[in-house]
């Protein structure tokens, strides 16, 4: 069965705001620029030398001092006294890839203290998301009487009364929304907190545990110099769970990529052995290191991602990142099958007018609905839910399209859902099975009555127009320093109109779904390579002019390097 693309979309082009002529020309005359990428940096918001120079040369010393995070010193205090006592402590995490690299951050540096400490990834399947009271039982059960939650525990106001009841403390680092009551724990680390003035907002999970054994070492008079070796767990992390890669995390994104091209740790050095490539960058990462680290809580258990993210022996770790490309292998299987299935339920019951997609199957595995529900976002472009059975309840994975907060619709939806959490594009919930056609209407009402219509149609924002002539090794260097791309800093893409393809465009790769082009202006032209863009073949002939939207890549073959354009549209003029 052959997927819808969004190619076949007709997309929408939006030339982003220019900053003003001032702000260009005063970077221009600062950084000796051209027009061009003075424009790039100050979209940003960069607008003077020293914030270029922060940008293009991260530093260590641009992280903030983590005890302005509310709480951090009651919870460096608490772990002293654990460490002191030698109390036994559990590091708790969710089974994504935020939650075990957080847990083999932490638990890798704890054990550098006390021998006193064990890992708890709670199964995706029995436990379900977030602090469970099967593991406040374990903890019990074990001795254990401080529980560090990470990546979770900022709604877990009844789990955390409970482990209390039961004399377990509880230390939150989290990153999501807290409720209106924050859980009664020791502390509740989470720059979300309305109450917490740590001036940056957009830490992932990893990045709130990284933060915690900064305080902690800076109590031994250690700096952060001493903890690099842990950046290479921040930067999966960061690149996995979609934050922005800005201000604090842009630093951490971009020394924790130094730490995986020249020494990682080697459970990740296992899992990009075989990976034929001078330098990862943190696309990389999100595809080839990710999903791997996923793939054991979505097909078995998550605490294969931790064992293998804390083996400190190569032999074993490459034993260990086998067996989880064997669940990666598995769960594509899988995530293949049920996009495919869950197309043809589409199909079967397509409501042209609806705004929403929302489809179910008691036998989906639930390991991987939250990649189909994004196959399927990508493919109709709308909000999207997919949802499974899970032991009582239906259990679902959202996704949205960029602009639309599907935390916020969930919410409105809320006297249908018996729990959710999550961020503004991706959120899990569950509900009882007899809710499910009135919460899937209550869902499309409420995307009906809040959606600007505009975002339903994909949209390609251009960082500025440009001509082919600008397109020169030396500006390919400077985009280049623009990196780690993600959220907030986005890899440039630009436009350029009047072109003329030189005759030998074609289709090219399985199915002819890619476009290979040489694309003329004036005098100038260059390669250039469009993936799912055959169906555009058309646009190309008959000598017609064109314009296209692409970013800058470098094309290896042969041996050869040369520049290219990486087209993500191309339209007639």
């Amino acid at each position: 069965m052959t997927l819808l693309l969004i190619s076949r979309y007709v997309m929408r082009w939006t030339l982003k705001p220019k900053p003003s002529l001032k702000e260009v020309e005063d970077l221009q005359n600062s950084l000796q620029v051209d027009a061009t990428v003075a424009t790039l940096l100050a979209q940003r918001d960069i607008k003077t030398y020293n914030e270029a120079k922060q940008f293009f040369r991260p530093s260590l010393d641009d992280l903030h001092d983590p005890f302005l995070m509310k709480d951090m010193e009651v919870a460096v205090q608490r772990i002293e006294v654990a460490l002191e006592q030698k109390e036994n402590i559990l590091v708790y995490g969710d089974y994504d890839v935020d939650g075990t690299t957080s847990v083999a951050l932490l638990s890798s540096y704890l054990r550098t203290k006390t021998d006193q400490i064990a890992t708890y990834i709670p199964d995706r399947y029995d436990e379900g998301y977030g602090v469970s009271y099967k593991g406040i039982d374990f903890a019990h059960d074990n001795d254990f009487t401080l529980i560090i939650a990470l990546d979770c525990g900022v709604k877990a106001l009844d789990k955390v009364a409970y482990a209390s009841e039961k004399g377990i403390d509880f230390i939150i680092c989290d990153h999501h929304r807290p409720g209106l009551e924050l859980p009664k724990a020791i502390a509740v680390l989470d720059p979300k907190r309305e109450d917490c003035d740590y001036p940056y907002k957009e830490l992932c999970g990893c990045g709130v545990g990284f933060k915690l054994i900064q305080a902690l070492a800076s109590k031994e008079d250690q700096t952060v110099e001493d903890l690099i070796a842990y950046l290479d767990l921040v930067a999966t992390a960061i690149g996995a769970d979609i934050v922005p890669i800005t201000g604090e995390n842009r630093a951490l994104a971009y020394f924790g990529l130094q730490v995986i091209n020249t020494n990682p740790r080697p459970g990740i050095k296992a899992l990009i052995s075989g990976v034929n490539k001078d330098e990862l960058t943190i696309t990389d990462v999100v595809f080839i290191v990710a999903p791997r680290i996923n793939a054991a809580g979505r097909m078995k258990h998550g605490n294969h991602a931790v064992t293998l993210l804390n083996e400190t022996d190569f032999n074993l770790a490459t034993e260990y990142a086998v067996e989880i490309d064997a669940f990666n292998s598995d769960r594509r299987e899988a995530d293949k099958r049920i996009t495919e299935e869950a197309l043809e339920q589409i199909k079967d019951h397509q409501e042209e007018d609806r705004l929403t997609t929302v489809v179910y199957h008691q036998d989906w595995h639930k390991g991987v609905i939250g990649i189909v529900a994004s196959r399927l976002t990508e493919t109709y472009y709308r909000p999207t839910l997919v949802f499974t059975k899970s032991g009582d309840v239906l259990a679902a994975s959202a996704r949205s399209v960029s602009g639309f907060d599907v935390y916020n619709a969930l919410e409105a939806c809320s006297e249908y859902i018996e729990q959710f959490g999550g961020h503004k594009y991706a959120a899990g919930l569950t509900l009882k099975e007899d809710d499910y056609e009135a919460f899937k209407q209550a869902f499309e009402d409420e995307v009906a009555k809040t959606i600007d219509r505009n975002l339903l149609t994909p949209e390609i924002k251009i960082d500025a127009k440009i001509q082919l002539h600008e397109v020169t090794p030396k500006f390919y260097r400077i985009l280049r320093q623009f990196a780690p791309f993600g959220p907030g800093n986005m890899t440039p893409v630009f436009m350029t109109e009047n072109l003329k393809d030189t005759g030998y465009g074609k289709c090219v790769g399985e199915d002819d779904k890619h476009l290979r082009v040489t694309v003329v202006q004036g005098s100038y032209r260059i390669n250039g390579i469009g993936f799912n863009l055959g169906s555009k073949l058309p646009i190309l002939k008959g000598n017609q002019l064109f314009s296209a939207v692409y970013s800058v890549d470098e094309n290896h073959w042969n041996g050869n390097t040369s520049l290219q354009l990486k087209l993500r549209d191309i339209k007639a003029q």
